[in-house]
């Protein structure tokens, strides 16, 4: 029993220590990442619950959605439940559209503009 005890906490404080050292700092919670590094190590098993309990990121190790970023560009997007393009192809059909419709925009408006000019240099 004391065996298998052994395993089971050496094998938390194993999986508590390597989690504790990928986490990104910004998302650790209560604690800076050095002092949970500290306290896993000299605490092997108090310091994995309580790594595991308190300080690990929340939402950690769960499986992404279909429409979850799995790495973002820019960290600030970073967070559970941020929408990315599940289908490339409609994705690029829909930026094709907005970039179409940007471009009928900026003719209208420039086409409005030269009406204007033309109408205050007729008037002056």
């Amino acid at each position: 029993m004391q065996l298998l005890f052994g395993v089971v906490t050496f094998a938390l404080w194993v999986f508590s220590l390597v989690d504790v050292i990928q986490s990104g700092e910004d998302r650790i919670r209560y604690l800076p990442k050095l002092w949970w590094l500290l306290i896993v190590l000299l605490f092997p098993l108090v310091g994995s619950i309580g790594w595991l309990v308190a300080g690990r990121p929340a939402g950690a190790g769960g499986p992404r959605s279909a429409y979850e970023r799995q790495q973002p560009a820019f960290p600030e997007y970073d967070r559970p439940g941020r929408a990315a393009a599940a289908d490339p192809e409609k994705d690029e059909a829909f930026l094709r559209q907005v970039r179409a419709r940007a471009e009928e925009q900026r003719r209208r408006h420039e086409a409005e503009r030269r009406k204007r000019e033309q109408e205050q240099g007729g008037d002056g």
